[in-house]
């Protein structure tokens, strides 16, 4: 079994989705860690969840990234422990300089709400390391700063690197379906030793089979393979 640490943020809304997904359908022990904390303890996963933290003041993830519990973060993924950040916690991983880029407002102005397809780019991480190099997933986004925006010489070391985890494609499989704008229809990337992973859409609500897909799922069973632990079966 392994221990999930959930960050819990003022403005968090995505995180008690995670504990289900963790703790409810994948069984594992998922503990909610709130952002005053100066450790995440014993975990061997941390996850940023998505939300408004601190209400997406002066930038989405701006203030978070200050948060005590940030520092044990940035020390965690440093000895390479595992960390996943979902849409609002992609923008705090990026602002807190784990993962490269940034966040903007989607190009429609609109909040986008609905599910997409998502192309996985790269096995080199234990999020994907289950899953096969471009098979499509389904997973849903909400978000209204999910606009993945970054020079084109870190767009282009990203692509070299092997760190585009995800990318945004249409119903036939090719690059085209990004519901923000992003650069390059990237949805997900990954730092450079491949244990901290971004991601816009949110894996969490799409983890049991009633929801119509449960994609999410095997990205969080692909990490939980990595780290040993075991997992029932699919619901």
């Amino acid at each position: 079994m392994a221990t999930v640490a959930v960050l819990v943020f003022p403005g968090s809304n995505c995180d008690h989705d995670v504990y289900h997904a963790f703790g409810h359908v994948l069984g594992q022990d998922a503990r909610f860690v709130w952002h005053k904390e100066g450790s995440v303890g014993e975990a061997d996963l941390v996850v940023v969840p998505g939300g408004f933290s601190y209400g997406d003041y002066l930038r989405a993830g701006a203030i978070a990234r200050f948060s005590p519990v940030m520092r044990d973060v940035v020390r965690f993924a440093a000895t390479g422990g595992l960390v996943l950040g979902v849409c609002n916690g992609f923008q705090v991983l990026c602002e807190a300089g784990l993962l490269p880029g940034a966040l903007l407002r989607n190009a429609s102005l609109r909040f986008a709400c609905r599910d997409v397809r998502l192309r996985v780019e790269s096995t080199a991480t234990p999020f994907t390391s289950a899953l096969a190099e471009g098979e499509v997933l389904t997973v849903p986004v909400a978000h209204g700063e999910g606009n993945f925006t970054a020079s084109d010489e870190t767009l282009d070391e990203l692509e070299a690197g092997d760190r585009v985890v995800f990318r945004y494609v249409g119903a036939d499989g090719t690059p085209g379906g990004s519901p923000n704008g992003s650069a390059r229809d990237i949805a997900g990337i990954r730092n450079a030793q491949g244990n901290v992973v971004g991601m816009m859409p949110h894996p969490e609500r799409c983890v049991e089979s009633v929801l119509g897909t449960a994609d999410g799922a095997r990205i969080f069973r692909s990490a939980l393979a990595h780290l040993g632990a075991d997992v029932p079966v699919a619901a």
